[in-house]
């Protein structure tokens, strides 16, 4: 018994710097289940211990000073990371009208408050919304119709255009609003199918996404995904990219036949779809969630291979496309594709001459936000991104927004390519497409 207090010492030694840490870095998206009460929990906790310790007198001794300073800074540390987060939220809040004119309408923002999300809406701040399963969670499908019309009407009153909503509807282990919305099946599993049935069945489920996403007043679906499927067993440290269980084969006309009968379906409900993840992820193995990632493989090769279906089914839809995190290392080794201007502009839309809307994978993810964030924005817009999406953390949108924010201020950000990203979002999300969540679609809630 008498090692108890020891043991309880050494636990406060190593917990200590680790919660620190944590307080410190409150604002980061590993650390988003630890927001609000959790870090409430963390404050009270350390401030608990820092009482116990000066009752017990171990402020007596150099090494008990120490360590009752230690647990005074977790408190010090989040109380300083909010105030930074605060200044910042401030900062972009108070931008001008001519700033959020020229550069909202590039930002796609995944919330959780509503009252937030309104007022950037409002604020021409954002150009559109990701709704995903924590919009939904113990919620009925009204009253998520009835949220995004709210915006919308926000936007009408305000003289501004309507905002582009999206969500994350593949189908398999990829259908953030099933349930309530109908859990359809993965594309893949159509493809023991004959040909004919193969499509009728894709397109069947495409209309099916399409009227229930429409229902709910969204009117971009971020599917389906074109990467291949990768010969190899899946990579065990991959926990969310999970690219062998999303995609539709390995032959690319396979790929490219379903998906654009999937296309169909969803574009004759109204709703846009997205080709996803350029210039593929299906030969990576590292996960870009949390890592940089590189594409190895000769242009040469992807051409006939990898980036058919995306060129197949570009050709003949008004779909948009999604570059991922992955690092084209045969045209651009320095930057992730999602903002190198020799893969968008070069390859995109010199080469392939697509003039559609090209938007990033979620910019909150490690291969992009571990590293310098500002010039990963900037260089995207720079390259002719037309949508940056910050979908998983929507708080970290003022981070995101501020660098886009000081690179104008700084005249970095380069005024033609913006201009012409502005004429492809309206091109590409006409009025009449944005406002397909204000038709009567009825949505069964299948809870």
């Amino acid at each position: 018994m008498k090692f108890l207090p020891r043991i309880g010492l050494i636990l406060l030694w190593l917990a200590a710097p680790l919660v620190a840490f944590a307080a410190a870095n409150k604002n980061d998206p590993y650390l988003v289940p630890l927001r609000g009460a959790g870090n409430i929990a963390l404050v009270v906790a350390s401030l608990a211990i820092v009482i116990v310790l000066l009752r017990r007198g171990r402020w007596r001794t150099i090494a008990g000073k120490l360590l009752v300073m230690l647990w005074c800074l977790p408190p010090l540390l989040m109380s300083a990371a909010h105030l930074k987060f605060e200044l910042r939220k401030h900062d972009v809040l108070k931008a001008s009208a001519t700033e959020a004119r020229q550069l909202g309408p590039h930002f796609m923002v995944g919330y959780s408050s509503f009252p937030e999300v309104a007022r950037l809406a409002e604020q021409g701040l954002i150009g559109g919304i990701y709704v995903t399963r924590h919009n939904i969670r113990g919620r009925t499908v009204e009253t998520l119709r009835a949220e995004i019309a709210a915006l919308q009407d926000q936007r009408r009153a305000a003289g501004l255009t309507p905002l582009v909503v999206a969500a994350d509807q593949e189908g398999g282990i990829v259908g953030h609003l099933a349930p309530p919305l109908t859990k359809l099946p993965a594309l893949a599993t159509l493809t023991g199918l004959a040909p004919d049935e193969q499509q009728a069945k894709a397109e069947e489920f495409g209309r099916i996404h399409g009227r229930e996403l429409a229902g709910l007043g969204v009117n971009l679906n971020l599917a389906p995904v074109l990467d291949l499927k990768p010969p190899v067993r899946r990579n065990r440290l991959d926990f969310h990219t999970l690219i062998g269980q999303r995609a539709i084969a390995t032959d690319p006309a396979v790929v490219s036949a379903i998906a654009s009968a999937y296309v169909r379906g969803l574009e004759e409900s109204g709703v846009g779809a997205t080709l996803k993840h350029f210039p593929g992820i299906g030969r990576v193995r590292t996960d870009t969630h949390h890592f940089s990632a590189n594409l190895n493989t000769p242009v040469r090769e992807l051409e006939v291979t990898d980036w058919l279906p995306f060129r197949e089914v570009l050709s003949h839809s008004r779909s948009a496309l999604m570059v991922g995190h992955v690092t084209l290392t045969a045209v651009d080794p320095d930057r992730a594709a999602s903002h190198s201007k020799r893969v968008v502009q070069g390859i995109i839309r010199d080469k392939w001459n697509y003039q559609g809307v090209v938007m990033t994978d979620d910019l909150v993810m490690g291969a992009i936000y571990q590293n310098d964030v500002c010039k990963a924005v900037v260089e995207a817009i720079n390259a002719g991104i037309d949508l940056l999406l910050v979908a998983y953390d929507g708080a970290q949108f003022y981070r995101v927004f501020e660098c886009a924010l000081e690179g104008s201020r700084q005249g970095k950000l380069d005024a033609a390519m913006l201009h012409a990203s502005e004429v492809r979002l309206e091109r590409g999300f006409p009025a009449e497409q944005a406002r397909v969540g204000s038709r009567a679609v009825r949505v069964v809630d299948r809870r």
